[in-house]
Protein backbone atom coordinates (compact mmCIF):
# COMPACT_ATOMS: atom_id res chain seq x y z
CA UNK A 1 0.00 0.00 0.00
CA UNK A 2 1.43 3.38 -1.01
CA UNK A 3 2.39 5.91 1.68
CA UNK A 4 -0.53 8.39 1.99
CA UNK A 5 1.43 11.54 1.19
CA UNK A 6 -1.72 13.27 -0.10
CA UNK A 7 -3.18 13.26 3.44
CA UNK A 8 -0.17 14.97 5.05
CA UNK A 9 0.90 18.55 5.53
CA UNK A 10 4.11 18.38 3.49
CA UNK A 11 6.93 20.90 3.68
CA UNK A 12 9.70 20.68 1.09
CA UNK A 13 12.93 22.17 2.38
CA UNK A 14 16.26 22.72 0.67
CA UNK A 15 19.38 21.97 2.67
CA UNK A 16 20.22 25.69 2.38
CA UNK A 17 17.10 26.51 4.41
CA UNK A 18 17.49 23.74 6.99
CA UNK A 19 21.21 24.14 7.72
CA UNK A 20 23.90 26.81 7.64
CA UNK A 21 25.86 25.99 4.48
CA UNK A 22 27.79 29.24 4.13
CA UNK A 23 31.21 27.59 4.37
CA UNK A 24 30.44 24.84 1.86
CA UNK A 25 28.79 27.32 -0.49
CA UNK A 26 31.86 29.55 -0.40
CA UNK A 27 33.98 26.58 -1.46
CA UNK A 28 31.63 25.88 -4.36
CA UNK A 29 31.54 29.48 -5.58
CA UNK A 30 35.25 30.24 -5.12
CA UNK A 31 36.90 26.91 -5.98
CA UNK A 32 34.43 25.03 -8.16
CA UNK A 33 32.43 21.82 -8.04
CA UNK A 34 35.32 19.37 -7.80
CA UNK A 35 36.71 21.08 -4.70
CA UNK A 36 33.21 21.37 -3.29
CA UNK A 37 32.70 17.61 -3.62
CA UNK A 38 36.05 16.98 -1.97
CA UNK A 39 35.20 19.40 0.85
CA UNK A 40 31.85 17.75 1.54
CA UNK A 41 33.40 14.29 1.68
CA UNK A 42 36.21 15.43 3.97
CA UNK A 43 33.66 17.05 6.32
CA UNK A 44 31.03 14.34 5.99
CA UNK A 45 31.05 13.68 9.73
CA UNK A 46 31.12 17.35 10.72
CA UNK A 47 27.55 18.18 11.57
CA UNK A 48 26.09 21.30 10.00
CA UNK A 49 24.81 24.10 12.21
CA UNK A 50 21.04 24.77 12.21
CA UNK A 51 19.81 27.14 9.52
CA UNK A 52 16.95 29.62 9.22
CA UNK A 53 14.13 27.06 8.91
CA UNK A 54 15.49 24.64 11.51
CA UNK A 55 13.44 25.86 14.52
CA UNK A 56 10.25 25.81 12.43
CA UNK A 57 10.91 22.34 10.99
CA UNK A 58 11.87 20.88 14.38
CA UNK A 59 8.67 22.05 16.03
CA UNK A 60 6.49 21.07 13.09
CA UNK A 61 7.84 17.51 13.12
CA UNK A 62 7.28 17.27 16.88
CA UNK A 63 3.55 17.48 16.21
CA UNK A 64 3.72 13.89 14.96
CA UNK A 65 4.73 12.86 18.48
CA UNK A 66 1.93 14.88 20.06
CA UNK A 67 -0.65 13.67 17.52
CA UNK A 68 0.52 10.09 16.86
CA UNK A 69 -2.91 8.88 15.84
CA UNK A 70 -2.72 11.25 12.85
CA UNK A 71 1.05 11.77 12.29
CA UNK A 72 -0.03 14.70 10.11
CA UNK A 73 3.34 16.23 9.13
CA UNK A 74 5.90 15.21 6.52
CA UNK A 75 9.09 17.12 5.73
CA UNK A 76 10.86 16.30 2.46
CA UNK A 77 14.43 17.32 1.65
CA UNK A 78 14.71 18.74 -1.89
CA UNK A 79 18.37 19.27 -2.70
CA UNK A 80 20.45 20.48 -5.63
CA UNK A 81 23.17 18.11 -4.41
CA UNK A 82 23.69 14.65 -5.79
CA UNK A 83 23.20 11.73 -3.37
CA UNK A 84 26.94 11.49 -2.67
CA UNK A 85 27.56 15.10 -1.64
CA UNK A 86 24.16 15.19 0.07
CA UNK A 87 25.17 12.50 2.54
CA UNK A 88 26.53 15.13 4.95
CA UNK A 89 23.08 16.70 5.13
CA UNK A 90 21.42 13.41 6.06
CA UNK A 91 24.08 12.72 8.69
CA UNK A 92 23.28 16.12 10.19
CA UNK A 93 19.55 15.35 10.07
CA UNK A 94 20.22 12.14 11.98
CA UNK A 95 22.45 13.97 14.47
CA UNK A 96 19.68 16.42 15.35
CA UNK A 97 17.10 13.60 15.46
CA UNK A 98 14.86 15.21 12.86
CA UNK A 99 12.30 12.75 11.54
CA UNK A 100 13.13 13.38 7.88
CA UNK A 101 13.54 10.23 5.82
CA UNK A 102 12.44 11.21 2.31
CA UNK A 103 14.48 13.25 -0.14
CA UNK A 104 15.12 14.15 -3.75
CA UNK A 105 18.69 14.88 -4.91
CA UNK A 106 18.72 16.44 -8.37
CA UNK A 107 22.45 16.99 -9.09
CA UNK A 108 22.44 20.72 -9.78
CA UNK A 109 19.01 21.04 -11.37
CA UNK A 110 16.15 23.06 -9.93
CA UNK A 111 14.41 20.90 -7.30
CA UNK A 112 11.14 22.87 -7.29
CA UNK A 113 9.82 20.55 -10.04
CA UNK A 114 9.17 17.99 -7.33
CA UNK A 115 7.04 20.22 -5.10
CA UNK A 116 3.79 18.95 -6.62
CA UNK A 117 4.77 15.24 -6.85
CA UNK A 118 5.51 15.32 -3.12
CA UNK A 119 2.25 17.19 -2.39
CA UNK A 120 4.16 20.03 -0.71
CA UNK A 121 2.24 23.12 0.36
CA UNK A 122 5.49 25.06 0.95
CA UNK A 123 9.02 24.98 -0.48
CA UNK A 124 11.74 26.78 1.50
CA UNK A 125 15.14 27.48 -0.01
CA UNK A 126 18.14 29.77 0.19
CA UNK A 127 18.47 29.83 -3.61
CA UNK A 128 16.70 32.87 -5.02
CA UNK A 129 16.62 31.57 -8.60
CA UNK A 130 14.90 28.36 -7.51
CA UNK A 131 12.35 30.28 -5.48
CA UNK A 132 11.65 32.76 -8.25
CA UNK A 133 11.18 29.95 -10.78
CA UNK A 134 8.84 28.13 -8.40
CA UNK A 135 6.70 31.23 -7.81
CA UNK A 136 6.54 31.93 -11.54
CA UNK A 137 5.33 28.34 -12.01
CA UNK A 138 2.52 28.99 -9.50
CA UNK A 139 4.10 27.00 -6.69
CA UNK A 140 4.25 28.01 -3.00
CA UNK A 141 7.89 28.93 -2.39
CA UNK A 142 9.81 31.19 -0.05
CA UNK A 143 13.37 32.53 0.13
CA UNK A 144 14.94 32.37 3.59
CA UNK A 145 16.86 35.38 4.89
CA UNK A 146 19.98 35.00 6.98
CA UNK A 147 19.18 35.68 10.64
CA UNK A 148 20.91 35.95 13.99
CA UNK A 149 17.85 34.43 15.68
CA UNK A 150 18.73 32.32 18.73
CA UNK A 151 16.23 29.51 19.26
CA UNK A 152 14.71 29.10 22.69
CA UNK A 153 13.64 25.88 24.40
CA UNK A 154 9.88 26.31 24.31
CA UNK A 155 7.75 23.88 22.32
CA UNK A 156 5.23 26.37 20.94
CA UNK A 157 5.29 26.87 17.16
CA UNK A 158 4.57 30.46 16.16
CA UNK A 159 4.05 31.46 12.52
CA UNK A 160 3.44 35.02 11.30
CA UNK A 161 2.12 36.04 7.89
CA UNK A 162 1.73 39.23 5.96
CA UNK A 163 -1.63 39.21 4.22
CA UNK A 164 -1.61 40.75 0.72
CA UNK A 165 0.75 38.97 -1.66
CA UNK A 166 1.28 36.11 0.79
CA UNK A 167 -2.02 34.62 1.98
CA UNK A 168 -4.15 36.64 -0.44
CA UNK A 169 -3.35 37.67 -4.00
CA UNK A 170 -1.98 41.10 -4.91
CA UNK A 171 -5.19 42.54 -6.42
CA UNK A 172 -5.59 45.09 -3.63
CA UNK A 173 -1.92 46.02 -3.87
CA UNK A 174 -2.37 46.70 -7.57
CA UNK A 175 -5.13 49.18 -6.74
CA UNK A 176 -2.85 50.87 -4.22
CA UNK A 177 0.01 51.10 -6.73
CA UNK A 178 -2.24 52.62 -9.39
CA UNK A 179 -4.13 55.11 -7.26
CA UNK A 180 -2.35 55.31 -3.91
CA UNK A 181 -3.96 55.21 -0.48
CA UNK A 182 -7.32 57.01 -1.08
CA UNK A 183 -8.15 54.78 -4.04
CA UNK A 184 -7.12 51.72 -2.07
CA UNK A 185 -9.39 52.56 0.90
CA UNK A 186 -12.30 53.40 -1.43
CA UNK A 187 -11.89 50.10 -3.27
CA UNK A 188 -11.58 48.06 -0.08
CA UNK A 189 -14.64 49.73 1.46
CA UNK A 190 -16.69 48.99 -1.65
CA UNK A 191 -15.53 45.36 -1.63
CA UNK A 192 -15.63 44.80 2.12
CA UNK A 193 -18.05 41.88 1.71
CA UNK A 194 -15.99 40.23 -1.06
CA UNK A 195 -13.24 37.73 -0.31
CA UNK A 196 -9.85 38.38 -1.89
CA UNK A 197 -8.37 35.75 -4.18
CA UNK A 198 -5.93 33.19 -2.85
CA UNK A 199 -2.23 34.00 -2.63
CA UNK A 200 0.76 31.64 -2.85
CA UNK A 201 0.65 30.50 0.79
CA UNK A 202 -3.11 30.14 1.20
CA UNK A 203 -3.00 26.35 0.98
CA UNK A 204 -0.17 26.18 3.53
CA UNK A 205 -2.17 28.50 5.80
CA UNK A 206 -5.19 26.20 5.47
CA UNK A 207 -3.06 23.16 6.29
CA UNK A 208 -1.75 24.85 9.42
CA UNK A 209 -5.35 25.65 10.39
CA UNK A 210 -6.18 21.96 9.95
CA UNK A 211 -3.36 21.05 12.35
CA UNK A 212 -4.66 23.58 14.83
CA UNK A 213 -8.08 21.94 14.67
CA UNK A 214 -6.52 18.55 15.39
CA UNK A 215 -4.90 20.10 18.44
CA UNK A 216 -8.17 21.67 19.57
CA UNK A 217 -9.93 18.32 19.17
CA UNK A 218 -7.27 16.66 21.30
CA UNK A 219 -7.60 19.36 23.95
CA UNK A 220 -11.37 18.84 24.02
CA UNK A 221 -10.81 15.13 24.66
CA UNK A 222 -7.91 15.67 27.07
CA UNK A 223 -7.82 19.00 28.88
CA UNK A 224 -4.19 18.42 29.92
CA UNK A 225 -3.09 18.72 26.29
CA UNK A 226 -2.03 22.26 25.42
CA UNK A 227 -2.15 23.26 21.74
CA UNK A 228 1.26 24.33 20.48
CA UNK A 229 0.60 26.14 17.18
CA UNK A 230 -0.08 29.86 17.25
CA UNK A 231 -0.60 32.01 14.16
CA UNK A 232 -0.62 35.73 13.48
CA UNK A 233 -1.38 38.03 10.57
CA UNK A 234 0.75 41.16 10.63
CA UNK A 235 -0.32 43.59 7.93
CA UNK A 236 0.14 47.24 7.00
CA UNK A 237 -3.63 47.49 6.50
CA UNK A 238 -5.69 49.43 9.01
CA UNK A 239 -9.37 50.46 9.29
CA UNK A 240 -11.43 50.45 7.14
CA UNK A 241 -9.34 48.07 4.98
CA UNK A 242 -9.06 45.58 7.86
CA UNK A 243 -12.66 44.44 7.31
CA UNK A 244 -11.86 42.73 4.03
CA UNK A 245 -9.20 40.62 5.76
CA UNK A 246 -11.84 39.36 8.19
CA UNK A 247 -14.28 38.74 5.34
CA UNK A 248 -11.66 36.71 3.48
CA UNK A 249 -10.75 34.61 6.53
CA UNK A 250 -14.44 33.87 7.12
CA UNK A 251 -14.83 32.86 3.47
CA UNK A 252 -11.89 30.47 3.87
CA UNK A 253 -13.25 29.13 7.17
CA UNK A 254 -10.03 29.95 9.00
CA UNK A 255 -9.52 31.65 12.33
CA UNK A 256 -6.21 33.26 13.23
CA UNK A 257 -4.95 33.58 16.81
CA UNK A 258 -3.66 37.14 16.55
CA UNK A 259 -4.09 39.88 13.95
CA UNK A 260 -2.32 43.22 13.77
CA UNK A 261 -3.53 46.02 11.49
CA UNK A 262 -0.59 48.39 11.75
CA UNK A 263 -1.31 51.16 9.24
CA UNK A 264 2.35 51.95 8.67
CA UNK A 265 3.76 51.11 12.11
CA UNK A 266 7.02 49.18 11.84
CA UNK A 267 6.18 45.46 11.88
CA UNK A 268 9.34 44.75 13.88
CA UNK A 269 7.70 46.25 16.97
CA UNK A 270 5.10 43.46 16.94
CA UNK A 271 7.44 40.73 15.73
CA UNK A 272 9.77 41.27 18.68
CA UNK A 273 6.91 40.34 21.00
CA UNK A 274 5.29 37.57 18.99
CA UNK A 275 8.68 35.95 18.22
CA UNK A 276 7.65 33.77 15.28
CA UNK A 277 9.70 30.80 14.18
CA UNK A 278 8.97 31.92 10.62
CA UNK A 279 7.68 35.25 9.34
CA UNK A 280 6.44 35.42 5.72
CA UNK A 281 6.24 38.71 3.82
CA UNK A 282 6.32 39.78 0.18
CA UNK A 283 8.19 43.05 0.84
CA UNK A 284 11.96 42.99 1.17
CA UNK A 285 12.03 46.20 3.21
CA UNK A 286 9.95 44.62 5.98
CA UNK A 287 12.07 41.49 5.97
CA UNK A 288 15.44 43.21 6.07
CA UNK A 289 14.49 44.80 9.38
CA UNK A 290 12.83 41.69 10.82
CA UNK A 291 15.47 39.15 9.80
CA UNK A 292 17.92 40.53 12.35
CA UNK A 293 15.95 38.87 15.13
CA UNK A 294 13.32 36.49 13.66
CA UNK A 295 13.62 33.79 10.96
CA UNK A 296 12.16 35.46 7.87
CA UNK A 297 11.02 34.31 4.44
CA UNK A 298 10.50 36.38 1.31
CA UNK A 299 7.57 35.45 -0.92
CA UNK A 300 8.56 37.01 -4.27
CA UNK A 301 5.01 37.21 -5.57
CA UNK A 302 3.00 39.94 -7.23
CA UNK A 303 3.40 43.48 -8.41
CA UNK A 304 5.93 44.51 -5.77
CA UNK A 305 8.43 41.84 -6.68
CA UNK A 306 9.37 42.19 -10.33
CA UNK A 307 12.26 44.55 -9.45
CA UNK A 308 12.69 43.70 -5.76
CA UNK A 309 13.76 40.10 -6.08
CA UNK A 310 16.97 41.17 -7.80
CA UNK A 311 17.89 43.45 -4.88
CA UNK A 312 16.99 41.03 -2.10
CA UNK A 313 19.76 40.36 0.37
CA UNK A 314 19.43 36.90 1.87
CA UNK A 315 22.44 34.66 2.08
CA UNK A 316 22.58 32.78 -1.22
CA UNK A 317 23.52 29.12 -0.94
CA UNK A 318 23.35 28.61 -4.66
CA UNK A 319 24.33 24.95 -4.71
CA UNK A 320 21.92 23.59 -2.15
Amino acid sequence: MAYPIESKLVIAVASSALFDLAEADAVFRERGEAEYRKFQREHENDFLAPGVAFPFVKRLLQLNQYLPEHAPVEVILLSRNDPDTGLRVFKSIEHYQLAISRAAFVSGRNPFRYVEPFNASLFLSGNRDDVRAAIEAGLPAGLVFHTEFADDLDEELRIAFDFDGVLADDSAERVFQSGKLPAFHTSESEKRSEAIGEGPLKRFFSEIARLQQLELDKHAADSSYQPRIRTAIITARNAPAHERVITTLRHWGIQVDEAFFLGGIDKSRVLRQFKPHLFFDDQVAHLEAAAEFVPSVHIPFGIRNQPELESASPREDERH
